[in-house]
């Protein structure tokens, strides 16, 4: 079985197919970046542990539904990227 991974990185945005090993690969190392990043984050404790929560919560999806965690941390990074803190939607 293969997914569709979508790379928001502009200087390679493109459509690449890769099958579930190459997926957990990409997807694990994406949120290992991601808590790096939270980790790093200067919010006040509450927000920042909101986002924690948040990041816990789609690293344990990704045991279940690798395509739905990456999407999930597609829009949490996009909330980041933004200057927003994601609320408590997961």
């Amino acid at each position: 079985m293969s997914h569709k991974v979508f790379y928001w990185d502009l200087s390679a945005c493109k459509d690449v197919e890769v099958d579930d090993a190459e997926l957990f690969t990409a997807l694990s190392n994406r949120l290992r970046d991601a808590h790096r990043r939270v980790g790093s984050l200067t919010l006040p404790e509450d927000q920042k542990a909101r986002v924690a929560r948040r990041l816990l919560a789609i690293s344990d999806a990704s045991k279940h539904d690798l395509a739905r965690a990456s999407a999930r941390l597609d829009a949490l990074l996009a909330d980041l990227d933004e200057g927003r803190v994601p609320d408590n939607r997961d």
